[in-house]
């Protein structure tokens, strides 16, 4: 028959300050989550997935106790409450998409907070070839003073967790592997593997963003207008994100409805080029314009974003080939308008 060892004076005095702060520390929690989402929103140059907090499980911030300083400070004598020992009883993570991304929200984090300690899981890692986990950046932090309510634990140090996606994702898989500090060497070389392989993901997705970013400068940058460079190249989003930027300047195009929309157009005229993708537009905008006017008019709740200007414009330009870009309803509407409106 098992049993639990009583508990040390020490450990029922943070039993009962658990459970009475335990409401203040979820308060302090959410207010530097709150904080750290309107910082990097306020920054507009990282891309995150999530922020999110949590308080420390009461029985975790007891074993992280006993491994880490029971030993230490019963061996010097001196009096000691657990919970001043708990570095990360408030902890923040955020997770951003980029591993490059990393180091930009640490320094928005210093520039906003005291910082305490950083310790560097990616250094860490590297150090020696034996070790495996994931990688990221571990802040120890503490409200500035005068920068927002100190109060409670708003003001008590908590740590904040910088990882990409891939890391949390191998972080949460790191943990369901058990022994990992005595399996044999076998299992660790497969772990260290995979290890490897989730580095290789995230230094992948980033040359991807980097080679994409690349490619729509270098359309951007060509001269005199869109017809320029390749212009008997094949329609792609880069080309066509530098046609649609011509004629909708300043409109804010989603790269999911462009993969889609410049799909869709391949679909209906294989091979279509981006000069010809131009020349269909630029012969045919002024019409679908005074038709959206009129659209507009006559539906004041109706949207006619530059989708749907585009979808008229291509329909209008060959109206067999394009006869899909239009639903059955908006195509006979056009077509009323267009027996009245002659183009």
């Amino acid at each position: 028959m098992s049993t639990t060892s009583p508990l040390t004076l020490e450990e029922t005095a943070f039993h009962a300050w658990y459970q009475r702060e335990r409401t203040a520390l979820e308060l302090a929690c959410a207010l530097h989550v709150a904080r750290l989402q309107a910082l990097l929103v306020q920054a507009g140059d990282v891309e995150v997935a999530k922020v999110e907090g949590r308080v420390k499980d009461r029985d975790e911030c007891l074993r992280k106790f006993a491994r880490k300083y029971r030993a230490a400070l019963e061996e010097s004598g001196a009096p000691y409450e657990i919970q001043h020992c708990i570095t990360d009883l408030i902890g923040v993570r955020v997770v951003c998409l980029y591993e490059d991304e990393l180091a930009r929200v640490a320094d928005i984090a210093r520039a906003h907070f005291e910082v305490i300690d950083v310790t560097d899981k990616v250094s860490a890692v590297q150090a020696t070839e034996s070790s495996f986990g994931y990688k990221g950046l571990h802040l120890d932090l503490r409200l500035r003073a005068g920068a927002g309510p100190g109060d409670g634990h708003a003001g008590a140090p908590f740590e904040l967790q910088v990882r990409t996606i891939i890391q949390d994702a191998w972080s949460v898989l790191d943990h369901r592997i058990k022994y990992k500090k005595s399996i044999p060497p076998e299992l660790k070389r497969r772990i260290n593997v995979l290890s490897a392989l989730f580095e290789l993901a995230d230094r992948e997705f980033r040359q991807i963003r980097d080679a994409t970013e690349a490619e729509l400068r270098r359309a951007d940058a060509e001269l005199d207008g869109p017809e320029a460079g390749h212009a008997g190249s094949e329609l792609d989003a880069f080309t066509f994100l530098r046609i649609a930027r011509h004629f909708f300047t300043g409109y804010k195009f989603d790269a999911d409805r462009v993969d889609l929309f410049v799909e869709e157009i391949r679909g209906w005229a294989p091979g279509m080029t981006r000069a010809r993708f131009n020349a269909l537009l630029s012969e045919t905008l002024g019409t679908v314009k005074r038709y959206r006017q009129f659209y507009e008019d006559t539906h004041p709740q109706g949207s006619f974003n530059p989708f749907t200007v585009m979808r008229h414009c291509l329909y209008l330009a060959d109206k067999v080939v394009f006869h899909r870009a239009l639903r059955n309803s908006a195509r006979e509407a056009f077509e009323a308008w267009l027996l009245q409106n002659p183009a």
